[in-house]
């Protein structure tokens, strides 16, 4: 027997009874539709030990959830809301062979529907907000949402952007960040310009790393996106990370997204198509050895441990990743301990900020060991290594999704992202 939970049919989407299962050297998703039949998808594939990751995160089983059908949130929900995203367009400037929100087209909301859910959704001095889309910079009035979302009080305002427009234009950069914003999560899928072809349709490299030096021009902190496709850039790890640590403090981190089977996909997904935390987890600390301290990357403790993992790190003088957190199995608590939403998002904004720059070659002494040293360069070159394993209609466990931290804003519904994103494999 494996643990009972509950999933959903990846064709007709219905709640259905499932369970993880241990067999053939990983964990397994067992489920069955009394209209479509039986389901296995693979979990996890034995990299670590998976009970060793979970710890004690888990209690009962659900009994009789009433999620997905009643997301917005349903009194089942276990966590609060650490980032809320706000979808302010479907239009799009690329066409991805991924996509969850499957961007490019659609009727532009108008801007004072937008204002309005803002305002909705804003916990004044606590919300940090992502505007997303589609590409949210096709909208000529970002900069002015961006200020809205201000003025009703969100603390952080966080752009999800393929950086195309901030590439081509340095004022445009300048305009976002004077209205407010805070950092940028920027689509960045590997060091190679075939990678970018085959993801995203064409080479991106050059046009990346312009956006990257036009918002450090502006102050505004880069996190690198990378959506990893088995067969595409798993090989790229390393070397994203490499790249990301090699442009600090402008690049504040890499959050790395398995790629996830929602919205616009190719195909529908077979284990050998999905990527799991644990070979992310593998991959990464093997490919990045000498820059990666080992074992310094922790499961989530604010979402489910399989959703997601994280490390805090300090970029040294010497171009080197030095921790700020226990190792794994020394007693190491996370981001946010046994994890609330506020304090998740304030340790993410602490380190994706980019402060104003502070002048390290003047210190005394450039060595880690030296306090003042230390906690000047903790603010300036803070870096972050973290990881989202979104799910989808083939491995949603609702076990999981009660725990969700990513919240969509919906005109008055606050909705976990797996489950408002949820869509059925095309046949």
């Amino acid at each position: 027997m494996g643990r009972r939970t509950y999933s959903v049919c990846p064709v007709c989407l219905k709640r259905i009874p499932a369970e993880r299962v241990d067999e053939d050297g990983g964990t397994f998703l067992h489920k069955a539709c009394p209209e479509h039949g039986a389901f296995r998808t693979i979990l996890w594939r034995g990299r670590t030990d998976l009970d060793a990751w979970i710890g004690n995160a888990e209690g009962a089983p659900l009994e009789s959830p009433r999620c997905p059908e009643a997301c917005g949130l349903c009194p089942d929900h276990l966590q609060g809301t650490c980032c809320v995203l706000l979808e302010v367009t479907k239009r799009c400037d690329l066409a991805c062979r991924f996509c969850f929100a499957d961007g490019g087209g659609g009727a532009e909301p108008a801007f004072g529907d937008l204002e309005a859910q803002l305002r909705q959704l804003a916990v004044p001095g606590k919300t940090l907000v992502q505007l997303s889309g589609g590409e949210p910079t096709t909208r000529a009035d970002l900069p002015e949402l961006v200020a809205a979302a201000k003025a009703v009080g969100c603390r952080y305002v966080q752009l999800n952007s393929n950086g195309l427009r901030l590439a081509e234009d340095a004022g445009y950069a300048r305009a976002l960040a004077d209205a407010g914003l805070s950092f940028v999560f920027m689509q960045f899928d590997g060091t190679d310009d075939a990678i970018h072809a085959r993801l995203r349709g064409r080479p991106l490299l050059a046009a990346k790393r312009r956006a990257i030096e036009h918002c450090a021009a502006s102050n505004l902190g880069v996190t690198l996106v990378p959506t990893v496709v088995p067969g595409v850039n798993t090989h790229d790890l390393g070397g994203i990370l490499r790249l990301a640590v090699s442009l600090a403090p402008a690049v504040r981190g890499v959050h790395f997204q398995p790629v996830s089977h929602l919205g616009r996909i190719p195909a529908p997904p077979t284990d050998e198509l999905r990527f799991t935390l644990d070979e992310l987890l593998a991959g990464l600390e093997r490919q990045a050895e000498g820059l990666l301290p080992p074992g310094r990357l922790l499961p989530s403790h604010c979402d489910h441990p399989m959703c997601g993992f994280h490390g805090d790190f300090v970029v040294g003088p010497d171009g080197r990743l030095a921790p700020l957190s226990r190792p794994r199995g020394a007693g190491s608590e996370g981001c946010c301990g046994p994890a609330t939403a506020d304090q998740n998002r304030a340790f993410v904004a602490r380190r994706w900020l980019r402060p104003l720059p502070v002048k390290l070659e003047e210190a005394c002494c450039q060595d880690l060991r030296d306090l003042d040293y230390f906690s000047s360069r903790v603010q300036t070159h803070g870096f972050t290594v973290t990881a989202m394993a979104f799910q989808d209609a083939g491995n949603l466990d609702l076990e999981r999704l009660r725990r969700c931290s990513l919240h969509v804003f919906d005109h008055g519904r606050f909705v976990p992202f797996c489950a408002y994103y949820l869509s059925g494999f095309p046949s």
